[in-house]
């Protein structure tokens, strides 16, 4: 499906702050992002703790004797692994 071009210009005006249509390469193509979500996510990412520090801190309590998964959380694990596996 072809987008014309007052298709394209009356999203854009409708959406706010965007590339005008004039600007835009392939008007076939086109993707309108939202900042605000962009902003959290890139925050809620930048809490998150390091790999490095996550690997660690998995390692102290293996040592430890403190890390004592349930078959339950095995299981979990396993079907997420497989999951994402299946998505790349």
């Amino acid at each position: 499906m072809k987008i014309s071009t007052e298709q394209l210009e009356a999203v854009i005006a409708s959406k706010g702050n965007v590339m005008p249509a004039s600007e835009v390469v392939d008007t076939a193509v086109i993707r309108l992002v939202d900042q605000d979500l962009i902003k959290q996510t890139v925050e809620n990412i930048n809490q998150m703790p390091d790999r490095e520090e996550v690997i660690a801190s998995l390692k102290a309590r293996i040592e430890s004797g403190e890390y004592n998964p349930t078959s339950d959380d095995i299981a979990d694990a396993m079907v997420r692994r497989t999951l994402a596996d299946k998505m790349r």
